[in-house]
């Protein structure tokens, strides 16, 4: 449950928070973009940032297709090390606000490049993976999928029963992701009359481009990073800066009741 009483967070950023909240009650389908800021408040370590993943490990040479199909127990290294992350991670506020929007009918869509699952352990029902999802694993050999969780990692690379390596169903760079995942994404921000954008830098392709085509499409952008990001003020119509678990549950308060169908 979301607390009732929540301390003041200034001025200026109650009134933004009052005017998002009236932008996001008169929408008609809202959707949210949302990226690696909002599950680093679970404990999930990012690959940027100076503290990042790839500050430890070049992305040229664990995060592409072509590393893990050269030397997949290396790469797995580096998956081992964001696993234990990720096995131990559950969703803050911030995912339980997104899921309370969409319960309520405000929110129709969450398109995340994050790879946890998070959104759907809060309960968002529709959520479009653009970077695909830890959950599974797949066997290089015989296509076989395996739930992440039942797979041991204490010898590397892990394999199936076929003695095929097992690859996590990420997207590695150099893989190409799946029409329908693009499609999808491409629909919601295109669709939408709101889009909330949610903890991300907004410098990876085709995630990038997201913000810039809602707003083309005639939606009002609304932005939540703790920190400033590559959009700008053409693609941005209201700016909430501060962490998503605490903007977020504040903003579902600032919506208000909910609205009939």
């Amino acid at each position: 449950m979301i607390p009732a009483r929540r301390p003041p967070l200034g001025p200026q950023l109650e009134s933004l928070l009052l005017e998002a909240g009236g932008r996001l009650r008169a929408s008609r389908a809202a959707a949210a973009l949302t990226g690696a800021g909002l599950s680093v408040e679970s404990g999930i370590p990012p690959f940027r940032a100076d503290v990042g993943l790839w500050d430890r490990y070049d992305p040229l040479e664990y995060g592409t297709l072509e590393a893990f199909e050269r030397d997949p127990a290396r790469v797995w290294m580096m998956l081992r090390e964001l696993s234990v992350a990720l096995r131990g991670a559950r969703p803050n506020s911030g995912h339980e606000a997104l899921a309370q929007l969409e319960s309520v009918g405000i929110l129709s869509c969450v398109v995340t490049q994050n790879i946890d699952g998070l959104h759907q352990e809060a309960g968002s029902r529709r959520v479009v993976e653009l970077h695909g999802s830890w959950r599974t694993m797949t066997c290089t050999r015989c296509r076989r999928s395996i739930g992440s969780s039942k797979v041991p990692l204490t010898d590397l690379p892990p394999r199936c029963a076929c003695s095929g390596v097992l690859k996590p169903d990420v997207t590695l760079f150099g893989e190409i992701i799946p029409a329908h995942v693009i499609d999808a994404a491409w629909q919601a921000v295109r669709s939408c009359d709101c889009l909330l954008v949610v903890g991300t830098s907004a410098e990876v392709s085709p995630a990038s481009s997201l913000p810039q085509a809602a707003r083309d499409a005639g939606a009002c952008v609304i932005e939540i990073n703790i920190d400033c990001t590559a959009l700008d003020d053409a693609v941005v119509d209201l700016r909430l800066q501060g962490p998503a678990g605490v903007i977020l549950p504040r903003l579902v308060e600032a919506v208000g009741a909910p609205r009939e169908n």
